[in-house]
């Protein structure tokens, strides 16, 4: 039978943190799991008791989402790293292959690079910060107009029409009506004021309107002895599959793996799939050893490819699209 899931809270720098828990006893090297803009841990909700037969598992909620608390903070990635660090650190938890998804996938390869020491391997899901191409939807999302938007969210008659607009950017955009479920759940959170707030201001930290503003590809050579692999829906409408190349490329050694006709949720459209090639990665890969001495040898290198910051050919065409629209 699949491990129970546990649903816990703890309190760090003085606010609410909740997460799901399960394995303990299972004796098998922790696993933290981390969830895109917007979402919840219940993102993963299906894989959680899968995982947790062999391994620690541990999902939470970031800062901002779920049911954590929604503070007016500072909701950047390399905050959300410290916030991941200071989790496993109450939990006494030493070091975990760490799997992030979206978003998510941007503070997991954060959290490689501001505590490298932490990391044994390290899992991206149709990952943030591979390049600069991003759903349209998200990047209307990061307008100066989006509170209002927001608000309106808030009226009685919001979940008829928000229903509605859904299925038309469905109809727009075919590839977005396999994500139209996960799209729905993180709607159905933003009516509430404080989640709204915690919404605009982690996709402003990554997304303007010309796409994603953070990489995680220039400091990517730095974690090149921690075993990585990149999963990507091959119809990915939010982030799209042309950045798991692009992210293949930027880490050397990395195991690429594609889910045919998945979207931007691949492991909810196979999570029997995700759930064996995270636990075959595991078994195969050795956890990573942090040696100061190499990661300084490594720095005084440099990066191998500077055209890894963003991929020039796109960031020039997404330029282009801008100022002739604007």
């Amino acid at each position: 039978m699949p491990a129970a899931i546990e649903i816990r809270t703890t309190v760090v720098h003085g606010y609410r943190r909740q997460y799901r828990i399960g394995g303990w006893d299972s004796g098998g090297s922790p696993v933290l799991l981390l969830h895109g803009i917007g979402d919840s841990s219940a993102t993963w909700a299906e894989v959680l008791p899968m995982l947790a037969e062999h391994h620690l598992v541990v999902a939470p909620d970031f800062l901002g989402h779920g049911g954590s608390d929604k503070p007016r903070a500072d909701y950047s990635a390399p905050a959300f790293a410290n916030g991941m660090r200071d989790l496993l650190t109450l939990l006494e938890i030493e070091r975990v292959t760490i799997v992030g998804h979206s978003l998510g996938g941007g503070v997991a390869a954060q959290f490689a690079y501001q505590y490298p020491e932490l990391v044994e391997r390290l899992v991206l899901v149709a990952a943030g910060g591979a390049g600069l191409r991003v759903s349209p939807l998200l990047r209307l999302a990061a307008t100066p107009f989006t509170e209002i938007g927001l608000a309106a969210l808030r009226l009685p008659t919001a979940p008829l029409w928000l229903k509605a607009a859904i299925e038309l950017l469905c109809l727009l955009d075919a590839d977005l009506a396999l994500d139209r479920t996960d799209v729905r759940r993180v709607f159905d959170a933003l009516p509430d004021r404080d989640a709204a707030s915690a919404f605009v201001r982690t996709l402003r930290s990554v997304v303007d309107r010309r796409g994603q503003v953070v990489t995680m590809l220039d400091r990517s050579y730095l974690v090149r002895d921690i075993p990585t692999m990149i999963m990507w829906g091959s119809r990915d409408a939010i982030v799209p599959s042309s950045h798991a190349d692009t992210a293949h490329a930027a880490y050397p050694g990395s195991r690429l793996e594609l889910f045919p006709g998945a979207g931007h949720f691949p492991f909810r459209t196979d999570a029997h799939r995700f759930v064996k090639l995270i636990e075959e990665f595991m078994a195969t890969e050795e956890p990573a050893v942090f040696d100061r001495e190499r990661w300084r040898h490594l720095l005084r290198a440099g990066r191998p490819d500077p055209a890894h910051a963003l991929p020039a050919p796109v960031e020039a065409v997404e330029a282009a699209v801008s100022l002739s629209s604007s």
